[in-house]
């Protein structure tokens, strides 16, 4: 084994990133070489970057400068969406011998091995020409116990502030088959929750004539898988026909992601979203009548250009009549190319970062009202990872994405046991475990 080929990865940003970074590492594996930490001494790292906000951009320099401090004569490749977009930038990076764009993942053995130390390399094709979608076939996780499984790639949506059409092209969507394959190969080696993600998810199957609820009801199917888990949604996507498909299949988690951006008309308005905030109240409310024990996390953007003190609060009162489990809050970040960066009234810096805190502030508020309604309740959890505090308390959620611990003396992550939730405790629900 001395004389194996070694490979690191570091992956930024999305679940759909980390898929992808999952399909290479069993390319790698395939062609003999050992994959160890993205800490580590390697001959080769692999960072599968993010371009979705300036953060990531940064984090992703970040870390090709980190591998290449860790190894000066390693291959480095970035690859991924800050590579597709900005491919000049990330070559002129030191250290930076491979550019690879989306759509060119299955080829990154092929790179690395054919790559001349003397030369920088850039493979990076137009987004019209990311038409197909790339198969990265998944084995197993390391050190997770849900497996997160690429269904669709690409978004036509062109909201006003995003970046991320043009870094991953036009929709287009696996074949079902094959994902009912990789979910089969999931269940045999013990994984018992699939989380399908995508980069516009709800546009599954749309140029196949498939569609997302077939997927559901299909994989719904599978032997050995006890629940599916739904990536990010589009509100427009839950349309009465859908939840009424959906609600009676036990698999399907009741905990539903769908991104809000803001919680003020004239905002989503600029923002080019095709929904109003009445919208998203009515399927809000149209899932609570229909789906027991249904959670909604959400997206929600300040700060975005224009965005007066006076949206900012509608937005703010609009986040607290929903009643989030969980918000994910960011501040708005100018991505280069998009309509938005152009946009007059761009808010101040030291405005945006109040406003984050107030939001923040508040989603924990939230969070634990919606937790306290499920307090003395019996739930099943996925056992995830020990909490690192306490070495007999382990982690994991509830179907409605409630994250809880609970003591337990000898079970193991992956197994889902049942627990009677007791006591709130941060963004956690202490349970007590009732299985013997």
């Amino acid at each position: 084994m001395e004389n194996t080929k070694k490979v690191a990865f570091i992956t930024l940003g999305c679940k759909v990133n980390t898929a992808e970074t999952e399909g290479m590492k069993k390319l790698f594996r395939e062609a003999g070489y050992e994959i160890v930490s993205g800490d580590e001494y390697a001959d080769v790292y692999i960072v599968n970057t993010c371009t979705v906000t300036n953060m990531g951009d940064r984090k992703s320099r970040q870390m090709l400068r980190k591998a290449h401090k860790l190894n000066p004569n390693a291959v480095i490749a970035a690859v991924g969406c800050f590579a597709q977009v900005s491919p000049d930038k990330a070559a002129k990076i030191e250290g930076v011998n491979l550019v690879v764009g989306n759509n060119l993942k299955h080829s990154i053995v092929e790179l690395v091995e054919n790559h001349r130390s003397t030369e920088k390399q850039k493979y990076v094709y137009e987004r019209k020409a990311l038409c197909e979608f790339e198969e990265l076939p998944i084995e197993t996780y390391e050190d997770h116990t849900r497996a997160f499984i690429k269904v669709q790639d690409g978004c036509d949506q062109f909201c006003s502030y995003c970046i991320i059409p043009y870094a991953r092209g036009p929709i287009r969507s696996r074949k079902l088959d094959d994902v009912l394959k990789e979910a089969e190969n999931l269940a045999a080696r013990g994984f018992k929750e699939i989380v399908l993600t995508g980069i516009h998810l709800s546009s599954y199957g749309k140029k196949e004539g498939v569609g997302l609820t077939q997927l559901i009801e299909e994989l719904h199917n599978v032997e050995g898988i006890e629940r599916i888990r739904l990536g990010s949604l589009e509100p427009l996507f839950l349309t009465p026909d859908f939840i009424n498909n959906i609600k009676n299949l036990p698999r399907l988690c009741p905990h539903f992601h769908i991104s809000l951006q803001s919680g003020c008309d004239s905002t989503l308005k600029r923002m080019n979203r095709k929904y109003t905030t009445r919208d998203y109240r009515n399927i809000v409310n149209m899932l609570r009548e229909k789906v027991e024990d249904v959670t909604v996390t959400t997206d929600v953007m300040v700060g975005f250009p224009g965005e007066t003190e006076e949206e900012f609060q509608k937005s703010y009162e609009f986040c607290r009549e929903i009643g989030f489990l969980r918000m994910h809050v960011f501040q708005y970040s100018p991505r280069k190319g998009t309509p938005a960066a152009r946009y007059p009234d761009q808010v101040d810096g030291r405005i945006k970062e109040e406003r984050s805190r107030l939001m923040i502030k508040l989603a924990e508020t939230i969070q634990k009202e919606v937790m306290s309604k499920f307090i003395g309740r019996q739930m099943p959890v996925l056992l995830e990872q020990p909490v690192a505090e306490n070495s007999n308390d382990m982690e994991g959620h509830t179907p409605n994405y409630i994250t809880v611990i609970v003591a337990l003396d000898s079970k193991k992550a992956g197994e889902i046991i049942n627990v009677r939730l007791e006591s709130i405790e941060g963004g956690r629900i202490r349970a007590v475990a009732l299985d013997s």
